[in-house]
């Protein structure tokens, strides 16, 4: 008998062995059955800019379900940036996402080797060296501002074609922040795209000095209203411009073109269409890299430069939402779309070209002639065009 259970015994004790051999065998690369991930963003989801971020969080939720655990932490100046990223951190968060810039995260990661930190990319991260445990991404923008542009240029040959507004009164509008590479890249490609189908367009830049205020950038949208301009658009984080342009329409001919949120609630009458930065893909990927334990680049689709990870149409990292079926011109959708299928081929180099001369705001000695092209984000995934064109965009001070 006591043999019987000496051999019971062993034969327990062998198929645990094997067991737990199995066990480590399917778990060589450490997969993990539930993760933590912290999103910090610089605003909450009341403005365009972070809901649009937002976006990524609530994919995550739907994919992962009960095997996440999500942190979120709103209203996180770049100043305030350390302590609400010490504390996910602390938490145990596997990958944290940051829609704010601020260089406190590349500063602080290094300290929490276990955490992944992945930012939205506030600089040009071409030969800059970062933490292994740092990663930066962005889509690029300038695809879904010129495709905008198309959109607007549309619409003001159509009132040109109706004779509503004669040729030298085709002046668009833009709600911008800062001066930055990224703003001004942006603004750039969409003029070029409203001059692709209306060459004798120009446009008007009125900057806040902040990246959210309702009453500066309705009042801004105002004051280019008044100075003629008949299509306005943004890089800014409120839905003051749009509003500016609903409340308007009743006195003047004027029309919205979104970024980031679609304002088709808020602006139903001039609300024309939105591009919008699609996060999803990357924190998708990125998550899943971490839960895989793998590389995140090396799961990310698009284009990798070190560390840092952009894409356009091409990916779905780039869309065009909420298209005005009943304001846009005749025709829009299909030139949207042919420019859009152009980005998904990988061709771009027809946006920053043309008989243009561009000045650096920083430097007036520093130009750049557009007749030999250039190319965006070539080398990184925040944009780096960072020049004024003369004689198409002209600088308005805020009143």
């Amino acid at each position: 008998m006591k043999r019987v259970y000496y051999l019971t015994t062993v034969t327990c004790l062998a198929m645990l062995s094997v067991f737990i051999l199995l066990f480590r065998f399917l778990n060589l690369s450490g997969e993990k059955d539930h993760m933590k991930v912290g999103f910090v963003y610089d605003n909450d989801e009341s403005t365009a800019y972070t809901y649009n971020f937002s976006l990524a969080k609530d994919a995550l939720e739907r994919k992962y379900g009960e095997n996440v655990e999500i942190l979120t932490c709103s209203n996180v100046l770049d100043d305030e940036m350390e302590e609400p990223l010490r504390e996910l951190a602390e938490a145990g968060c596997d990958v944290i996402f940051l829609s704010s810039y601020s260089d406190t995260v590349i500063k602080l990661a290094p300290e929490y080797p276990n955490t992944q930190f992945c930012q939205a990319s506030y600089m040009d991260m071409n030969g800059v060296t970062v933490p292994a445990n740092y990663h930066s991404f962005k889509g690029e923008s300038y695809q879904g501002r010129y495709v905008s542009g198309i959109v607007a240029g549309m619409k003001l040959q159509q009132m040109i074609s109706e004779e509503t507004i004669t040729e030298d009164q085709a002046i668009v509008g833009f709600v911008a922040a800062f001066p930055t590479s990224e703003v001004i890249s942006g603004y750039t490609a969409f003029i070029l795209g409203v001059r692709s189908v209306v060459p004798s367009a120009t446009m008007q830049v009125c900057y806040t000095g902040t990246w959210s205020s309702y009453a500066l950038e309705k009042s801004a949208a105002l004051q280019l209203i008044d100075n003629g301009c008949k299509i306005i658009s943004q890089h800014a984080d409120t839905i003051g411009t749009a509003i500016a342009c609903e409340e308007s329409v009743a006195d003047k001919e004027v029309y919205f073109v979104g970024w980031g949120q679609s304002m088709s609630e808020v602006a139903p009458r001039t609300s024309l269409v939105t591009a919008r930065i699609c996060w999803e893909p990357y924190v998708l990927a990125a998550t899943e890299a971490v839960r895989l334990n793998k590389n995140i680049e090396s799961m990310v689709s698009g284009r990798v430069h070190g560390q840092d990870a952009s894409a356009g149409f091409d990916q779905g990292w780039i869309e065009m939402i909420d298209l005005n079926q009943q304001v846009m011109a005749p025709g829009t959708q299909e030139a949207m779309d042919s420019v859009i299928e152009q980005f998904s081929k990988g061709r771009s180099n027809f946006v920053y070209s043309g008989n243009y001369i561009g000045v650096n705001p920083d430097n007036s000695s520093d130009t750049i002639d557009l007749k030999e092209g250039f190319v965006e984000n070539e080398n990184s995934s925040y944009p780096t065009f960072n020049y004024v064109l003369t004689d198409v965009i002209k600088i308005v001070d805020i009143k």
